[in-house]
């Protein structure tokens, strides 16, 4: 599936991504500082629904969805290029994401931020209303 938007194309097209520029992106957020090539390809290769933002052929921003496609969805790795930043893309790529056919059914998409709560507030999201009912197991009580 694609989309326009204002010089932007949205694109789900996996084979399209542009894994060395989506890795040095991701390799520097404060989410997976470090991170290996081989995890950001493995991670979008085991996602649902992974799509890209292109101005002509280069890459300027990146998000995955993991999920079941009937009863949970996770948005993750939400990342655009600083140069393009302050232009509506990262709304215009959730709001792909959120109307994507894949998603049709689900109820509901979660995500965590650590600093980003008015742009999704912006797109419908909200805190959890019943967060003590979330709980998480931790491999490693260190990582983040």
């Amino acid at each position: 599936m694609k989309t326009v938007f204002n010089e932007y194309e949205i694109d789900d097209d996996l084979a399209r991504v542009d894994f060395c520029r989506v890795h040095d992106w991701l390799s520097h957020t404060y989410w997976t500082p470090g991170i290996e090539l081989w995890k950001v390809k493995q991670a979008a290769e085991h996602s649902t629904l992974v799509a890209g933002v292109y101005k002509g052929s280069a890459q300027v921003a990146y998000a995955r969805i993991v999920s079941d496609t009937i009863r949970f969805a996770y948005l993750a790795d939400v990342y655009v290029d600083d140069a393009h930043r302050g232009r509506g893309i990262a709304q215009a790529l959730v709001g792909f994401l959120q109307d994507h056919p894949l998603l049709e059914l689900i109820p509901h998409i979660t995500l965590k931020t650590l600093d980003a709560q008015p742009l999704y507030a912006k797109l419908g999201f909200e805190p959890l209303g019943d967060p003590e009912k979330w709980m998480r197991w931790k491999r490693d009580p260190e990582a983040c």
